[in-house]
């Protein structure tokens, strides 16, 4: 039979069996995916509203040291790490390599940048007449940073999103600190290379036919809920 066909099937009848493992493994791969988009947007944010609100000696290179990162090889990130996470490493004391632990805090490292680049451009984005507005009323700083933030808001949701499809998705991480340890690390996209290495095509497809439709499930969530919230508020569907 042919693989993919092996896999389409596959897939389905995995959605469908109400198999405890495989959802176990689903499970883990949204909560690591969804407590590392968390953690990077608790530290990013404020970090995206400091580059997009202040000027600052050395602001381009920060800009672009963030942008940089973004296209940092997962490998290599892994790599460091484990160094890090390892017994001799500075955090080795801890014990946190191969658990839930590094491999969250690992993505949460990841896609800290790509957080950090679309929020900050979001809020530069935004109209400066809006800042002046805000304290010709009497604003604080902070309450000006926080009406800017939420003008911004399409892009830090675009931001998050687009961190959160990058944790789920990625693999150098999740292995090289997780170990893709069956029940308790492994994740869809670590099943899927233990898979593919063992030679069953047809159910490494399946797993990743899975990790597409949750992605595209996920976003079209996010994407219906944000046009159900504007015809809320203005009555009628942004063009």
């Amino acid at each position: 039979m042919n693989p993919i066909i092996d896999g389409i099937q596959k897939a389905f009848q995995l959605i469908f069996s109400g198999d405890p493992t495989f959802y176990g493994v689903v499970y883990r791969s949204l909560f690591f995916s969804g407590v590392a988009t968390i953690l990077a947007a608790l530290w990013g944010t404020p970090i995206a509203m400091l580059i997009g609100l202040r000027e600052f000696r050395g602001k381009t290179l920060v800009k672009n040291f963030f942008n940089t990162m973004i296209g940092m090889p997962t490998v290599a990130l892994g790599l460091i790490l484990y160094l890090v996470f390892s017994r001799a490493g500075p955090l080795g004391p801890l014990g946190l390599l191969y658990t839930p632990a590094a491999i969250m805090l690992g993505e949460a490292v990841l896609v800290t940048p790509l957080i950090i680049s679309i929020t900050a451009n979001a809020i530069e984005a935004v109209d400066p007449e809006m800042m002046n507005l805000a304290r010709t009323l009497g604003a604080s700083e902070s309450q000006t940073s926080i009406a800017i933030l939420k003008e911004a808001m399409n892009g830090v949701i675009l931001g998050n999103i687009a961190g959160f499809n990058r944790a789920i998705a990625e693999l150098g991480v999740a292995l090289l600190v997780g170990g893709g340890i069956l029940g308790t690390t492994d994740v869809l996209t670590t099943d899927i290379s233990l898979y593919t290495q063992r030679g069953d095509l047809g159910l490494a497809i399946a797993f990743g036919i899975i990790l597409l439709l949750i992605v595209f499930g996920i976003n079209l969530i996010i994407m219906l809920a944000k046009k159900a919230r504007f015809l809320l508020t203005f009555g009628r569907s942004p063009q």
